[in-house]
């Protein structure tokens, strides 16, 4: 147990993604707050928005690994292809999902039915924009480089 807990505590692409998310999730709560005027620490949940902490995350953890085993590194390449999926997901899939739950919160308010208020509103904003995506892989980078350089 002893060697796990150094190996989790030591390892710097773990902690690179950890830094990355928590500052993109902190720069969309900070935006958040200032928009409604309010802060709740559920804002560090919440999918999509500005920036991707998807993006940061993955982004970070990729840098981290090609600066320890190289760029031409096969851990590196598998965790570029690993990022390229993650933020297409982000931005594709996702995006998707959002475009559906306003298709159906509309088609809810739409309806005249008694268990229309029992109906609970779904989420529209899940996906991140190309700027979103690319301030997140931004902070990844530089989360990399702050335990790297």
């Amino acid at each position: 147990m002893k060697d796990f807990i150094f190996f989790i505590t030591g390892n710097q692409a773990l902690w690179a993604a950890f830094l990355a998310w928590f500052l993109a999730q902190t720069v969309k709560a900070a935006v958040l707050t200032i928009k409604q005027k309010k802060f709740r620490f559920n804002l560090y949940a919440l999918p999509g928005g500005f920036p991707s902490s998807h993006s940061a995350a993955v982004s970070a953890l990729a840098c981290s690994l090609g600066l320890t085993y190289g760029f031409g590194s096969g851990i590196f390449a598998f965790a570029v292809v690993f990022a390229f999926f993650i933020i297409y997901d982000a931005r594709v899939i996702r995006g998707a999902a959002g475009k559906q739950a306003q298709s159906l919160n509309r088609l809810i308010e739409s309806l005249d039915l008694d268990q229309k208020e029992d109906a609970e509103k779904l989420k529209e904003v899940l996906g991140h924009s190309v700027f979103e995506i690319f301030w997140g892989v931004l902070i990844g980078i530089v989360s990399a480089l702050v335990f790297y350089g």
